[in-house]
């Protein structure tokens, strides 16, 4: 022990290794106090002097009623930004999320989040932790933001169920970056492409292509220029459902054949984004639908598995990302998204004259903000709508544009 400040000594283990420490008696101080010890450090890696002055600051702590071993314990203790995770996602996201939205909770935490801090104190983390990791996913704005707001959501969790202290979220405040819109509405000659492509892809295949990012590989299959890529029918099927009815992607792979009513040309959807829901069936979609065997539950079949009996087990498509990757550079079209073709069905709509509301609902969308997305694709109406006042108010003037014939309603003067 040092004879200069009291509590404050050297201890050596055993196995020969030093370490400072100090040992202190903990609440008022007395001889019935619990007596308590905190390490400072190994001999090596802090100075006498910085250990002495540590200690210093310790037992000055002490003094005014800290208790800093009982702290370091509970913090030794407290949940690790991974615990805090795991219990989020399996007592909170998983029962009260679709699976869907869990998946996507899931693959931002462990993708994005748990590697960076998934070792730390949840309820150390700083503002400026999370802002560190927001600014490192820059290039990425939307995902950037979007593990803003799952990692605030799970702190909210965490401070209901006392993993982490109330009101405390690192999250908050965290600047979010601007996003602008990726929507993506397909031209007539794009659709075209995408049509030819389709057929091409389901019956002799599309030409095989080398990734020109990659370096070629000594691998290459013979006659690989003559080789073609084909995609299977219900995947065919799926993509022109898609574009043909406007519904999400997993509104049409998770489809049971169950849910499909022919004879009224209705999806009857049992669970969707938004709940339950009615998809409207038109022509070029029940042909589709006409045109598959039912040799699944599902619409849309996937690869059959087993459970753990070794049972098989009917199993929907996962995804349509390699039939989407061929048709879409078949038809030259460059970042264009599975859900581009749910936009481009609105648009459409909207292009037609159809009302918002009706395009609201043919959607399944629960607000009508969300469709007013869709407004300014139908300018052709609100065009007809200007043209009709700017006339009247021309006529009234009586001014007219020489270069184009108006077709104006005459205002007779009245009054005196």
């Amino acid at each position: 022990m040092d004879s200069k400040l009291k509590g404050f000594g050297l201890r050596v283990s055993p196995t020969g290794e030093k370490a400072w420490f100090v040992v202190y008696r903990a609440g008022d101080g007395g001889r019935d106090a619990p007596r308590r010890r905190v390490t400072i450090g190994k001999v090596g890696t802090i100075t006498p002097e910085q250990a002495r002055e540590a200690a210093q600051k310790l037992l000055s702590s002490v003094r005014l009623g800290a208790d800093p071993a009982t702290a370091k314990a509970a913090r030794r203790a407290s949940a690790t930004v991974s615990q805090l995770a795991e219990a989020f996602l399996t007592r909170h996201v998983r029962v009260k999320r679709k699976p869907g939205t869990a998946a996507h909770y899931a693959d931002i935490l462990n993708r994005l989040v748990l590697p960076e801090l998934g070792s730390e104190k949840a309820d150390m983390l700083t503002r400026a932790d999370i802002a560190r990791l927001h600014l490192k996913l820059a290039d990425t704005p939307f995902q950037a933001n979007r593990m803003l707001a799952i990692v605030g959501s799970m702190y909210s969790f965490g401070a209901d169920v006392g993993l982490v202290p109330e009101d405390f979220n690192p999250a908050r405040r965290v600047e979010r970056y601007e996003e602008t819109s990726r929507e993506r509405f397909l031209t007539t000659g794009e659709l075209e492409r995408i049509g030819a492509a389709i057929r091409e892809a389901e019956t002799v295949g599309v030409p095989w292509r080398i990734d020109g990012a990659k370096p070629p590989s000594k691998h290459l299959p013979k006659n690989f220029e003559n080789r073609r890529t084909t995609i299977a029918p219900e995947a065919a099927a799926a993509l022109r459902l898609l574009i043909f009815t406007g519904a999400r992607l997993r509104e049409i792979l998770h489809l049971r054949w169950q849910d499909v009513d022919m004879e009224r040309g209705l999806l009857l959807l049992p669970d969707s984004k938004t709940g339950r829901k009615t998809v409207v069936l038109n022509a070029p979609a029940l042909a589709v639908l006409a045109g598959l065997e039912h040799v699944s539950a599902y619409v849309i079949p996937g690869e059959p598995g087993v459970d753990k009996d070794g049972k098989p087990v009917d199993r929907p498509r996962a995804d349509l990302k390699r039939p989407w990757a061929v048709v879409s550079q078949q038809a030259g079209l460059e970042g264009v998204r599975l859900h581009d073709l749910r936009h481009t069905f609105a648009s459409y709509g909207a292009m037609g004259g159809l009302g918002l509301s009706i395009i609201g609902k043919l959607l399944g969308h629960m607000q009508a903000s969300t469709t007013h997305r869709y407004a300014h694709v139908g300018a052709d109406p609100l065009r007809k709508a200007s043209d009709a006042i700017a006339n009247t108010i021309a006529a009234a003037m009586g001014e007219f544009a020489k270069d184009h014939e108006a077709n104006v309603t005459s205002i007779q003067k009245t009054g005196k």
